[in-house]
């Protein structure tokens, strides 16, 4: 089964946001911030679809949980999903994860 998790990497408590450039002509290209004169974005956080490897739900929550713990994240929810689509909320939710709570499964 493939697995993704979705979670929101919040900026670090020393930065007030992220900062990266936007250009719709070159999507994709990545340059330092110095170097470029396209339009900034600033976001607080950052959504991320990442995909899990795991045989069973049990081996894709472990492997879920140490993502999460070494992230700045707090919460989580973990999707089955056969189509392996990056886009978010596609696919249907195994468990939902919240440090200090642990696994809720839906």
């Amino acid at each position: 089964m493939t697995y993704f998790l979705e979670y929101t990497v919040p900026a670090a408590p020393d930065n007030a946001e992220f900062e990266f450039p936007h250009d719709e002509i070159q999507t994709g290209t990545t340059i330092p911030l110095s170097e470029t004169d396209a339009e900034m974005v600033h976001t607080t956080e950052l959504p991320a679809r990442t995909g899990i490897i795991g045989a069973t739900v049990p081996e894709a929550k472990l492997e879920a949980e140490q993502l999460i713990m070494h992230s700045r994240a707090t919460e989580a929810t973990l999707y089955a999903d056969p189509s392996n689509s990056l886009q978010a909320g596609v696919g249907n939710v195994v468990a939902r994860f919240e440090k200090g709570l642990g696994w809720q499964d839906a």
